[in-house]
């Protein structure tokens, strides 16, 4: 793609997000890279598009040498990204999660998705994950040869000071509040250790009114109302604030391709639970040295498993040696997390090739 100005073009969405924060994050580093980069934000109500949504994608790509598409708008339009395509344009499709797997959308839904996303990065010039269990799992699925990775960097950021007697842990959810996330989840492991000192915040916007209506009835329900605290989403120094006062990182997800927030707490020193099977297994071991006495910086349990969550919180919550091994571990990563820059050069080397 030398020389050519590469269109980014994703949804207009400015929710707050892994996949938005990956985006924004990128496009500052690929200009930083010297690339010409110019973003297309697109209205629709995404990935499900009217016609007109189409029709006005399909004209993005095609005023465009090389495009870099979000999967939530590619994967919604087979028909726009082939006909780009057939007419000389490169279309690499940026894959945050296969749009039929959020929880929520019945099951015809869900399987009309995945066929309109199959037929989308089959008639892509590339595709490109954001984890390498997301790529693996992309090809296997929709039976494609060469799916590429380019994982998410992250930001420096201060160490977080987390709480000092005689406050209690602070606990911090930070993700949408929907079906998919499944913080019902936490709250339900909450419950079973009501009887230890510890505080929560559930951080992040209503992406679902009637799962967050959910949430509050089970935070009231378990009698945790002043425990359990939800904020809403929050961004610049309300965000910061939250950070620096959280001890531990919870995330519940019943699917999460990477799970960038688990970096976003290793670069501050907090350790992490997260669900195992899922991609944020390989957030969790960012910037791991692969020595065999490398200290663990949280740990894996299954998802929906209250019962396993639980336990783990507890034993966290009652091992003051498991809470500084773990702290003192994510502390060790910091250093070694990849920056966005990297993540710009994988991304440059895939439109490349």
């Amino acid at each position: 793609m030398a020389g050519a100005r590469l269109g980014f073009v994703t949804w207009a969405s400015h929710v707050p997000s892994g996949g938005n924060t990956y985006n924004q994050e990128l496009v500052t580093a690929l200009r930083a890279a010297g690339a010409a980069v110019d973003v297309h934000e697109l209205p629709g109500d995404w990935p499900d598009p009217s016609a007109r949504d189409v029709a006005r994608l399909a004209g993005v790509l095609r005023g465009h040498e090389v495009s870099l598409v979000d999967g939530i708008v590619a994967s919604a339009a087979p028909a726009a990204v082939r006909g780009a395509v057939d007419a000389g344009c490169a279309v690499a499709v940026l894959g945050h999660m296969p749009i039929g797997d959020e929880v929520g959308p019945g099951a015809a839904r869900r399987a009309e998705r995945g066929a309109r996303e199959r037929d989308a990065l089959r008639g892509a010039s590339v595709v490109i994950c954001t984890s390498h269990g997301a790529a693996a799992e992309v090809a296997r699925r929709y039976s494609l040869e060469d799916v590429r990775v380019a994982l998410p960097g992250v930001r420096p950021a201060p160490q977080a000071t987390g709480t000092r007697p005689p406050d209690p842990p602070g606990l911090l959810a930070l993700a949408a509040l929907t079906p998919t996330k499944d913080q019902v989840a936490l709250v339900r492991a909450l419950a079973r250790v009501q009887g230890l000192p510890w505080s929560a915040r559930l951080v992040g916007p209503e992406g679902d009114p009637a799962y967050a209506r959910r949430v509050r009835a089970q935070i009231e329900e378990a009698g945790l109302t002043a425990r359990v605290h939800l904020t809403g989403a929050q961004t610049g120094a309300d965000l910061e604030a939250q950070w620096a006062a959280t001890d531990l990182l919870v995330l519940t997800s019943r699917t999460e391709t990477y799970g960038l927030v688990v970096t976003e707490a290793l670069s501050r020193g907090i350790p992490a639970i997260v669900p195992a099977g899922t991609g944020a297994v390989e957030a969790l071991q960012a910037g791991s040295a692969g020595g065999p006495g490398e200290r663990a910086q949280g740990r894996a349990v299954a998802a929906r498993d209250t019962g396993a969550l639980a336990g783990a919180l507890r034993e966290w919550l009652t091992d003051a040696g498991l809470r500084e091994a773990w702290r003192a571990a994510a502390r060790e990563r910091r250093g070694r997390l990849p920056g966005w820059d990297v993540t710009a050069e994988q991304v440059l080397a895939h439109l490349a090739g």
